[in-house]
C-alpha cells in the first residue's frame, strides 16, 4: 500500500482557484452528502462544532467516499490534538489563531516526526492504513498539508515573519474573528475589514505563498477569487440548509427571505 496523495495540497500550486464548504454540522450523512454536491473540497470544523475524535473519523470515512478533499480544522494549537487527528487520518490541518511565527513554528513541528518535529510516533493506525502503508514513518511528513489561520491585526502585522516558517503550505484568513478583532463584528463587508483582507492577500501573492478564505455568498467569494485568493470556501452545510429553507419558506408566505448575515458563514 503507498501512501495516499494530498490532492488539496497539490491544487495550491495549480492555477485553478479549489472552492470548498465547512462541515458544521457534525453529520457523516450531510457530510457525505456535501461530498457529492461538487465540491473540491470541505472543512471538517473541530473549533466550532462539537466533534471529538471519533466523530471526526466517521466523517472523515463518509467524505473519503467522496470525490471531495478533505481539511481537517482544529480546535487549537495543541499538540496532542495535531496527533490524535492525523493518526485518524488527516492529512491537512487548519490550525485557528496562529498570533506570530513561534506559534507557527510549533504548529508545523507537531506535524513533522522527529528529526524535523516531534510528533508522536504510532506505527498501526487510520492514517497508515492500519501498518499497510510500508514506509509511512518516512514519507508522511510529504503529503501533509498545513494552514494557518490570520484572525487578528497582530497576527496580520506578524504575517511577514509567520510566511517564513518552513513548512507553513498557506495561510488561510478567518473574516468573522477578524473583523471582531478590528472593532466590527458581524461586520465583514466593513471596508476597513475588507481592505485589510485585500493587504493580506496581496502580501502573500508577493511571497507566492497561497492564501484562503471563507464567504456566505456567491457574489462576496466571487469578489475574493477576484482579489487572488489561491482557494475559497462558500458556506456551511448548515448555512446551505437554512438559507433554502428560508427561501422556501418565504416563497411559500409571499415574503422575502432573509438576507445573508453579513458575510458570516
Amino acid at each position: 500500500m503507498t501512501l495516499p496523495v494530498n490532492h488539496f495540497k497539490q491544487w495550491l500550486d495549480a492555477p485553478k482557484v479549489p472552492v470548498g464548504t465547512w462541515l458544521m454540522t457534525a453529520s457523516p450523512n450531510v457530510a457525505e452528502a456535501i461530498g457529492f454536491a461538487g465540491f473540491d473540497y470541505v472543512v471538517l470544523d473541530m473549533e466550532h462544532v462539537p466533534v471529538d475524535v471519533p466523530q471526526a473519523i466517521a466523517i472523515m470515512q463518509a467524505v473519503a467516499g467522496t470525490p471531495a478533499e478533505l481539511v481537517v480544522r482544529l480546535p487549537w494549537n495543541d499538540p496532542v490534538m495535531v496527533k490524535r487527528v492525523l493518526d485518524s487520518g488527516a492529512q491537512t490541518l487548519m490550525f485557528p489563531y496562529i498570533q506570530n511565527s513561534e506559534e507557527a513554528r510549533q504548529a508545523v513541528a507537531s506535524t513533522r516526526y522527529p528529526g524535523r518535529g516531534f510528533r508522536g510516533v504510532a506505527a498501526v493506525h487510520r492514517a497508515s492504513r492500519y501498518g499497510t502503508v510500508k514506509r509511512y514513518l518516512q514519507e508522511a511528513d510529504r503529503e501533509i498539508g498545513v494552514i494557518l489561520q490570520l484572525e487578528t491585526p497582530e497576527a496580520v502585522a506578524a504575517l511577514p515573519e509567520i510566511a517564513e516558517v518552513e513548512g507553513v503550505d498557506a495561510l488561510f484568513i478567518g473574516p468573522g474573528d477578524l473583523s471582531a478583532a478590528m472593532g466590527h463584528i458581524g461586520d465583514i463587508r466593513h471596508p476597513e475589514v475588507q481592505g485589510v483582507i485585500g493587504e493580506v492577500v496581496k502580501a502573500c501573492r508577493g511571497r507566492n505563498l497561497p492564501c484562503g478564505i471563507v464567504g456566505a455568498d456567491p457574489e462576496l467569494v466571487s469578489e475574493y477569487i477576484a482579489k487572488g485568493f489561491a482557494f475559497v470556501a462558500i458556506g456551511s452545510d448548515m448555512s446551505l440548509m437554512m438559507s433554502r429553507a428560508q427561501e422556501y419558506l418565504a416563497a411559500l408566505h409571499g415574503e422575502t427571505a432573509p438576507a445573508e448575515n453579513n458575510g458570516v458563514y
